[in-house]
């Protein structure tokens, strides 16, 4: 497989969380498709996700998907490497969907592991595009040291702002994102570093889905 990513048909409890029932103005809300989606990993790149690093799992309700990294950190100050403060990592995902549905990224939930010492700070960053279209307005979430603590950002989509897959067109769906850590005013010698990883799998990141019926389907 492309990347050496690993991919899964179910993950556990994480996706327990699913989206609820909406009828938006302009349309209606369709419950997900009864037919499973499968997801291919087509390629994987960036200094966050080494080959073999990703993991990316369905639901078994088809509400969410997860990607779970195990060597996606970012780190500044001390001895660290000059070229360590920004990790990225880009998904290209094939997302194969049942015929006459569509869907969108409703939100993502990332979570990991920051500890920054005072005076640093740290930026996770992540944006979504299909292929052939424009690349959304990437979403940051800061923090500030001192802090030495899990951490949680979550990057919402309000219903009328979806962007849906093309009806009909299988487009690649690519998923950017980004740490970075700044050692700022930090003391000379101490080392901050922010990770989205997870050597257990407990945490994984979190794309929730919205499914709606294609015209004519």
């Amino acid at each position: 497989m492309a990347g050496g990513l690993l991919l899964s048909g179910a993950v556990a409890a994480l996706l327990s969380s699913a989206l609820p029932a909406h009828t938006p103005a302009s349309g209606v809300f369709d419950n997900p498709p009864p037919d499973k989606i499968v997801i291919d990993v087509a390629t994987v790149n960036g200094s966050g996700c080494p080959e073999g690093t990703a993991a990316v799992a369905v639901s078994p309700d088809n509400t969410a998907f997860t990607v779970t990294y195990s060597s996606y950190l970012a780190q500044a100050g001390g001895n660290s490497d000059p070229t360590a403060f920004r990790k990225n990592c880009q998904l290209n995902l094939v997302v194969h969907v049942p015929q006459g549905f569509t869907y969108a990224v409703a939100s993502a939930d990332y979570r990991g592991f920051l500890s920054l010492q005072p005076g640093a700070s740290a930026t996770q960053k992540a944006s979504y595009y299909f292929q052939g279209s424009s690349q959304t307005v990437p979403k940051s979430h800061p923090f500030s040291g001192a802090y030495n603590d899990d951490w949680q950002a979550t990057d919402s989509t309000d219903w009328a702002q979806l962007v849906w897959a093309p009806c009909g067109v299988l487009r690649n769906f690519n998923i950017n994102t980004e740490l970075r850590v700044n050692a700022g005013t930090t003391s000379p010698g101490k080392v901050s570093f922010m990770t989205m990883d997870s050597t257990d799998g407990d945490i994984s990141t979190v794309y929730h889905l919205a499914w709606k019926q294609c015209p004519n389907a």
